[in-house]
């Protein structure tokens, strides 16, 4: 079990040090952008999502956070870009459900994000882990709020 564990923290720790797809955020009209926060950690994100043709092309964050936030922020970011708005919508849920500490019938599709699995013992830090997701998670159902 410990090799598992350290295979985690190192998974936490790479994507913590060397963010993927954080900074640069563009200033362009087909991106839409959103400000998250949680106040009891000072986490604070802006995302920004590029959907075309039902599919996420590019995610982007940047901000400040502690560890798990912008660890998962990356995460997130690299497990839905590709993704079709329904796909990323199911894998969000699976995350909601692995935070909760449930393992989804299909961890796969949760790539990196299942190194969040023991989150559901430090309560308080599952607001930092689903920051980024649940920001995305208000785009994809505000888009399709826009759509009906």
């Amino acid at each position: 079990m410990s090799d598992i564990k350290d295979l985690y923290n190192q998974v936490l720790r790479d994507h913590r040090n060397y963010p993927r797809n954080k900074g640069l955020l563009v200033d362009a009209k087909d991106y839409v952008t959103f400000h998250a926060n949680n106040p009891s950690c000072g986490d604070d994100l802006n995302v920004q999502i590029l959907i075309k043709d039902g599919i996420i092309k590019d995610i982007r964050h940047d901000g400040s956070g502690c560890a798990i936030c912008c660890s998962s922020a990356s995460v997130m970011s690299e497990t839905l870009i590709g993704k079709t708005i329904d796909e990323a919508k199911e894998i969000i849920k699976d995350f909601y459900e692995l935070i909760k500490g449930n393992v989804p019938e299909n961890e796969d599709r949760l790539q990196d994000a299942i190194v969040f699995l023991n989150i559901h013992n430090f309560p308080p830090r599952a607001k930092c882990a689903t920051l980024a997701w649940r920001t995305v998670d208000t785009v994809l159902n505000v888009d399709e709020e826009e759509e009906a």
